[in-house]
């Protein structure tokens, strides 16, 4: 009995410490050193992958002022995207066998965690790499490649305006490279909706009006821009005559071929095209839509979720702009006051040259003052400045109402707040305040501008981009400057209301286009309906929507999520709250998911504690 006893302790004994041991093993601390030397190796390791790409992209090379690759264009063939594909595979099987997570500092794991879900999303979606319309009416290449151009190539020396003429030569390579992808899309039944191909046409043959293209007495979009910044140079006249010359003779021989190539594909393609909108009508069009609407807004709602949440907020828009009418004494429904909005003189300037005029020097007046209140709410503040600038008249015409241009990392370009001044009945003064604080301060020059200068944040993340949270904070930088005293105007405040009801309007517009087989004469009604704006600009939305499924969803969804993140923090932490410190938390880690930004919300809210 003594001996049976005696084994069953020896027994036991013995399964403790192996369940000891396994416990132990399982939780092994790491040492300092240990843990700074393995997320040095990860880190590492997405320094190089971020080099790599950039080896691959001279366009992304030269919007971070490097001059490496400067007289070339990013290769688009489907080889290249294939090539793509097989370093997102060796990467991401790297991050699986290579790393150990359990020896990462929490920084170095929350890089890891995004490296490896932008890689997962990479590879799992490269079965929708051809489900977009790489020409279309707002971004398409015929408007990007100018653009880049003039915005982004500086010339600073004759080795610098040597780059500029061989990326024009560069042009008819990679406009062949455009319209067979185009071509590729078309064999699977990707085609773009009727209503593009006029506008992409138009844009297109914009480029080739002016000299060399024509006799005209004006020089052509990109070689005035070439000239303009040839003539700064401190370089002799003959060699200046030399620049020149080559630069007609790369927009004959190049620019040229390539857009009359891209402009007889257009027009073909257009008799094949029909009117069908969504995203449904696309090879596997549901799920494509799905993946989009989660990967854009990083939440798990679905289509009917996000239509219901637009209509939900669309009606409780329109309860406080029904306060405002009150206020200022407009006796008349709230659809008459919103024609009244739409067609008094008074709320906005002319047309002519002095009216665009007065429009940017308001707009520029609206960011000054906010910059002088930023201590108020903000720790950090971005170094780069910000400059206003009108859209360019080449692209004005299907370009959107406003936008924004980060600057560059070095410090050598500012970021540019783009106001569109084509139509000036699309800007109203009244919400010229709002429009303001989203692109330029507190909004988006404030995120990304100080996103790009973060110290010890790997460079996939200074520039990488999450939708939701980058535009959800632009949206509620339009509403902070409420809290803050501003909005003085109560016509002003509805212009506050006006731009969050059409971000409201969206989310019911966007799934309905998409998901619920909308037209897009439907999508238009619905804005005319319940938006105190022009057909023109709600023509331009729905537009947008068609080519860019799901990416209008993001607005409201995340600012949505911000606001509910500070009512949560304020709710906790009482008196303990501080606005300047939950926007610290909220911006000072760059773009990333919503539910990270919780993470970081509830950290912030358990260390007041």
């Amino acid at each position: 009995m003594k001996k049976t006893i005696l084994k069953l302790a020896l027994i036991l004994l013995a399964v403790t410490l192996f369940i000891s041991c396994k416990k132990d093993k399982s939780e092994k601390v790491y040492t300092d050193a240990e843990i700074l030397a393995e997320s040095k190796k990860v880190n590492d390791f997405f320094q190089k992958s971020f080099d790599d790409e950039l080896d691959l992209s001279p366009e992304f090379q030269t919007r971070l002022g490097i001059k490496k690759d400067y007289g070339k264009l990013k290769d688009i063939s489907p080889q290249a995207a294939e090539r793509d594909l097989e370093i997102d595979k060796r990467e991401l099987a790297w991050l699986t066998d290579s790393v150990n997570v359990d020896a990462l500092s929490k920084d170095a794991l929350l890089n890891y965690k995004l490296f490896k879900q932008r890689k997962e999303n990479s590879i799992a979606n490269y079965k929708y790499r051809l489900h977009n319309y790489p020409v279309n009416q707002m971004s398409g290449v015929h408007t990007v490649k100018p653009t880049f151009m003039i915005n982004m190539h500086r010339i600073d020396s004759i080795s610098d305006a040597e780059a500029y003429i061989s990326r024009l030569n560069e042009f008819n390579r990679f406009f062949t490279q455009v319209v067979e992808n185009l071509k590729a899309r078309e064999a699977i039944g990707i085609v773009p909706p009727k209503f593009i191909y006029d506008k992409v046409v138009e844009g297109s043959e914009n480029i080739l009006i002016g000299q060399p293209f024509d006799k005209s007495d004006k020089q052509s979009t990109l070689l005035k821009d070439f000239m303009m910044k040839v003539n700064k140079l401190e370089i002799d006249d003959e060699t200046k005559s030399n620049l020149e010359t080559q630069a007609n003779e790369a927009l004959i021989t190049s620019v040229k071929p390539a857009y009359e190539r891209l402009i007889s594909f257009m027009k073909g393609q257009k008799e094949r095209a029909n009117t069908d909108d969504g995203a449904w009508k696309l090879p596997d069009g549901e799920a494509f839509y799905n993946v989009a609407l989660k990967l854009i807004t990083t939440t798990e709602l679905t289509a009917d979720e996000i239509h219901e949440i637009g209509l939900s907020e669309v009606a409780r828009i329109h309860g406080e702009m029904e306060v405002i009418k009150n206020q200022v004494g407009f006796e008349g429904s709230l659809q008459e006051f919103f024609q009244f909005m739409k067609t008094d003189k008074q709320f906005y300037y002319t047309s002519d040259q002095n009216g665009k005029d007065a429009y940017l020097a308001k707009a520029v007046h609206i960011i000054d003052s906010m910059k002088t209140r930023l201590d108020e709410i903000f720790i950090t503040k971005p170094k780069a400045h910000i400059v206003v600038k009108a859209v360019e008249p080449f692209r004005e015409k299907s370009a959107e109402i406003a936008f924004y241009n980060r600057p560059s990392a070095d410090g050598s370009r500012p970021g540019i707040y783009y106001a569109n001044l084509y139509d000036m009945e699309a800007m109203p003064i009244y919400q010229m305040e709002a429009l303001a604080y989203h692109e330029g301060i507190p909004g988006h020059h404030m995120q990304l501008a100080i996103q790009q200068e973060l110290g010890e944040v790997p460079m996939f993340r200074k520039f990488g981009d999450y939708t939701a949270y980058t535009e959800g904070w632009g949206l509620y930088s339009e509403f902070i400057p409420k809290e803050m005293g501003f909005y003085t105007d109560p016509y002003s405040d509805f212009g506050r209301l006006a731009m969050e009801l059409w971000r409201a309007c969206r989310l019911v517009v966007d799934t309905g286009i998409h998901a619920k087989k909308w037209t897009r004469e439907e999508g238009i009604k619905y804005y005319m309906d319940n938006a105190p704006d022009t057909e023109s600009k709600a023509i331009k939305m729905v537009e947008r929507h068609i080519v860019s499924p799901g990416q209008a969803t993001a607005y409201k969804i995340g600012m949505m999520k911000i606001l509910e993140l500070r009512k949560k923090a304020k709710d906790s932490l009482g008196e303990k709250f501080d606005i300047r410190e939950f926007h610290e938390v909220v911006i000072s880690h760059g773009a990333i998911p919503l539910n990270v930004l919780e993470d970081f919300v509830d950290e912030y809210i358990n260390s007041k504690k």
